[in-house]
């Protein structure tokens, strides 16, 4: 039986990889490309390698966590040495290589660590939540959650904070290492040894109709926010002509999501999750549905759409996750493979907007931070917008379809 979970070291631990996340996506790249010369083509073409290596190898890495169980505590420490040491080469030591090769290395690393840390986390929990209490799922979560986009905005702001250092990059690496090190030590006594599952938890989610139907919404509801994340600066600099308004408007989405996620989670405590993730999914249409009649100039009510979008946003983080991880409680408390399995069907929708998406703008003629036809301006916003409210309703139609057990959360 492991310890009574330490909910501020959940926290710790999931801001240290929310904080690991955010660069891959924004920080490393312009590095690069301002301090090494790398072009954006090579970097785009690395990054898309990785993104499919990643997208792959996390089922295999939850595989692992299973087989890795009565270490786990080991392993993880092993874990989070790479993901600081990834983070430190990436932004702290000038390339010993060609820089395209090293940007490659480093990326491999951090992503690697990053997708198996996250299984590690979220398969503990499972084992932890119970200890908690009734509906110990949910508190858990909220605190997990919160950690996580706390974790996304200070990650964000850093680097502009430490502008005046003179290092900023290499500067926001040592300060993740010491947060590596902080969660780290506050998660500890967290990683309960157990014996190692007889089954892989691959069967047992696979063979389980609720959990399939999960993941489907899982899916479903990522998609959304792969497609506005993948456009948001699009958008932001193109339609609504705001340049330079595109940090604050993404810290603002970000800070509504996780000052949200504690109130979505004791209100499900309340009304149950199902009815709240619902509740939360047609807020988040209602605010995407705006969004097709704004234009250039509307920056202030596009922000009143990043706080109420953000705070649906907070309702998936916190009670989603829940959801799943209480029926792998049920079906294979032991079992790590199915968050490797969740792990996957959510990069799986980041893969989607790259692929699908930007060949769809390009092919309009858009530029980005250019003059743009009209029509391109237009798919643009439909994309943005009216993609993420489809995907949305299909993803209320299948939850309000799934048969939960009592007592879900």
């Amino acid at each position: 039986m492991a310890s009574a979970p330490s909910r501020m070291g959940y926290a710790a631990f999931a801001a240290m990889l929310a904080a690991a996340g955010l660069p891959i996506y924004i920080h490393a790249p312009k590095v690069y490309v301002d301090e090494f010369g790398v072009s954006l083509t090579a970097l785009a073409g690395v990054l898309f390698a990785l993104r499919l290596i990643d997208m792959v190898q996390d089922p295999a890495l939850g595989w692992l966590a299973e087989r890795l169980q009565a270490t786990r505590g080991l392993a993880v420490a092993l874990g989070v040495a790479v993901l600081a040491g990834s983070m430190l080469g990436l932004f702290a030591v000038t390339p010993p290589i060609a820089p395209i090769w090293w940007f490659a290395l480093m990326m491999t690393g951090l992503f690697s660590a990053f997708s198996f840390l996250t299984i590690c986390m979220y398969a503990q929990g499972v084992v932890a939540a119970p200890q908690l209490g009734a509906q110990g799922f949910l508190r858990l979560a909220a605190w997990r959650e919160t950690g996580a986009l706390l974790g996304v905005c200070a990650a964000s702001v850093a680097p502009t904070l430490l502008d005046a250092t003179g290092d900023p990059y290499g500067n926001f690496a040592l300060g993740f290492a010491l947060l590596c090190l902080a969660a780290l030590w506050l998660m500890r006594r967290d990683w309960g040894a157990g014996a190692v599952p007889t089954e892989s938890g691959f069967r047992a989610v696979l063979a389980d109709p609720v959990a399939r139907r999960l993941l489907l919404v899982a899916l479903m509801n990522a998609a959304p926010v792969a497609v506005s994340s993948t456009l948001f600066l699009f958008y932001v600099e193109s339609v609504l002509q705001a340049p330079g308004f595109e940090g604050p408007l993404l810290l603002l989405f970000f800070l509504a999501a996780a000052f949200s996620a504690p109130l979505w989670s004791r209100l499900a405590q309340g009304y149950g999750a199902r009815a709240m993730l619902l509740s939360a999914m047609g807020l988040a249409i209602a605010a995407f549905s705006v969004v097709l009649t704004l234009g250039p100039g509307d920056t202030g009510a596009f922000a009143l759409v990043c706080l109420v979008s953000g705070a649906a946003l907070g309702a998936d983080f916190a009670l989603l996750p829940a959801l799943f991880a209480r029926r792998m409680e049920q079906i294979a408390p032991e079992a790590a493979a199915g968050f490797g399995l969740w792990a996957f069907v959510s990069k799986l929708t980041l893969a989607f907007a790259a692929v699908v998406l930007l060949p769809a703008l390009d092919a309009t003629g858009f530029q980005s931070g250019g003059e743009n036809p009209q029509g391109a301006l237009d798919l643009l916003t439909y994309l943005y917008a009216l993609v993420p409210c489809v995907l949305k309703l299909g993803a209320m139609a299948v939850l309000a379809t799934t048969q939960l057990p009592k007592q879900a959360v």
